[in-house]
């Protein structure tokens, strides 16, 4: 972190729409805070199953509030997640494995590309209801994040790298490490000591922890 800035940490899947808010206010917040935002490309996935959390759309009550929670933080902070109730169908039917390992290979080589490419993964599965899963949909996203073909099949190729697994795995496992239970999970280093927030409802909470 610069000089007397605060370190924040998001942790984040493409697969999760609250992370896709939180990632949007934060990149705004960036610039009237005195912070280092740095992005940690997980998996939601892991984090589930080794809390043994459930998805929140499971309860069909909290799915049915669920929906109108994201459409109204959406058009809060314009951001264009369209939900719909098959999109928890969706959510189940997709992993979001392969994209988090191709974005995780891209933060160890490129990370220039880490926020625009982060940004059209959700663009394409929440706003354009798209496959991400497959190879052909990745080097789509990442030519329109603005990956060369030539850099988006490099990339692709590591992604079945124990590397590019290992560090996925770290970090998700960093993440449990602060609290996590679920995405995303923002992590603010303050006075020596790290603030978990969860969720993408507690960014005024963490500018008031971090006296912002």
């Amino acid at each position: 972190a610069g000089m007397g800035r605060t370190l924040v940490e998001l942790f984040y899947d493409v697969i999760s729409p609250y992370s896709w808010l939180g990632f949007e206010v934060l990149c705004r917040y960036r610039h009237i805070w005195n912070i280092d935002l740095r992005f940690r490309p997980a998996f939601l996935g892991g984090i589930m199953q080794q809390t043994g959390n459930k998805p929140p759309a499971m309860l069909p009550k909290r799915g049915e509030y669920m929906l109108k929670d994201i459409k109204r933080m959406a058009k809060y902070y314009q951001v264009p997640v369209q939900v719909s109730g098959d999109d928890f169908q969706r959510i189940f039917a997709t992993s979001s494995l392969p994209a988090m390992r191709f974005i995780t290979a891209v933060d160890m080589t490129n990370p220039q590309y880490l926020e625009p490419l982060s940004r059209e993964f959700w663009m394409r599965f929440w706003s354009q209801h798209e496959d991400i899963s497959q190879p052909e949909n990745i080097l789509a996203v990442a030519r329109q994040a603005g990956l060369s073909s030539e850099l988006s099949q490099k990339v692709l190729e590591m992604i079945s790298t124990p590397a590019v697994k290992d560090r996925l795995k770290e970090t998700t496992a960093e993440a449990m490490k602060h609290g996590a239970f679920g995405m995303p999970a923002v992590v603010a280093h303050y006075n020596g000591e790290p603030h978990h927030f969860f969720g993408s409802d507690r960014l005024e909470l963490l500018g008031s922890v971090i006296g912002e």
